[in-house]
């Protein structure tokens, strides 16, 4: 699905037009066939950086080839799956003199956010690199957005696991902490990106400053963030391993413990179970009173270790 974005005339943000027009904005999500010929054939945009966006583990850089520059960074997605709510996708802004367009082979909350965030704060796009400083922005912000859902999410599993520690909600974590092991993995990559868009001399005329500066305080505190929410979550989930394994000794010591107690009364059993005479074999309560005996004997041993502290 393709659509051509505008500056608005009475200045109020983005406004959709039905065609390209000099100077426009053209977003492309989920591209079919026929958006892949309009990117290929008809705005001649090297094949390349096409192939490169469809890669889902292709990482954030520059590229200039034929006065076209690509651009590639990672965006936040939520996926809807269970086994992995939030991961990060491939961005591919490409633009020259005269086109400029964005492309991304999923559908995200990010764009349509963007555009729609423009027209409420009246927000004009002076070039191609104000919009592409404007994109990353609102991609770190989304970053922070989805980290606070993965916040909840972990104080979820915390509260279940003090009810009982269950191996789904051990598994819950795994899962969160793959999340944002992409998250950092993506933010420092885009971190680097920015670096790199700030050392273009001939372009720097092109530059906001102080949306730079957003872009870099936006991008550090999701680094930040998402390390804190990382360190969090593996001292958790250390602290739950120490539980479980101390609960384990626990149930190995009684277990010991009782093993040991029913051992004297089969050790007598067996003694006197051989075919070897002594002097209860003819005595009509020696089996009694060697139950009694075996009795006495188990109830001492379990006072003892009570005593002991160690049932």
């Amino acid at each position: 699905m393709r659509e051509f974005l505008k500056n608005a005339a009475n200045g109020n943000g983005l406004e959709r037009i039905r065609e390209w027009e000099a100077k426009s904005w053209v977003n492309v999500e989920c591209p079919d066939r026929e958006d892949k010929a309009y990117i290929t054939d008809t705005l001649q945009v090297p094949f390349s950086f096409y192939g490169d966006i469809e890669d889902v583990d292709e990482r954030p850089r520059i590229e200039v080839e034929d006065g076209w520059f690509f651009v590639l960074l990672r965006i936040p997605y939520k996926t809807g799956d269970p086994d992995q709510p939030f991961t990060t996708v491939p961005l591919g802004v490409i633009f020259n003199d005269e086109v400029m367009l964005s492309v991304c082979f999923f559908k995200t909350d990010l764009i349509q956010d963007f555009i729609e965030y423009s027209r409420r704060k009246s927000i004009i796009i002076e070039n191609n690199f104000d919009l592409l400083l404007k994109l990353l922005l609102s991609s770190s912000i989304w970053f922070l957005k989805y980290l606070k859902q993965i916040n909840l999410q972990i104080k979820n599993a915390e509260s279940k696991l003090e009810k009982s520690i269950k191996n789904e909600d051990l598994q819950t974590l795994l899962k969160i902490e793959k999340c944002l092991v992409y998250f950092m993995t993506s933010l420092k990559a885009n971190d680097i990106l920015l670096h790199k868009l700030k050392n273009l001399k001939h372009k720097k005329v092109d530059f906001d400053l102080d949306l730079i500066d957003d872009v870099e305080v936006e991008l550090k505190q999701a680094q930040e963030i998402s390390h804190i929410y990382s360190d969090i979550l593996s001292g958790m989930m250390d602290a739950y391993a120490s539980v479980i394994s101390n609960n384990l000794n626990v149930v190995m010591k009684r277990l010991t413990s009782i093993s040991i107690i029913l051992m004297i009364p089969t050790l007598i059993a067996s003694l006197y179970g051989m075919n070897v005479p002594n002097s209860f074999e003819s005595s009509p309560l020696g089996f009694w009173f060697i139950l009694l005996f075996s009795f006495l004997l188990s109830t001492s041993g379990v006072l003892l270790f009570k005593s002991r502290h160690w049932l």
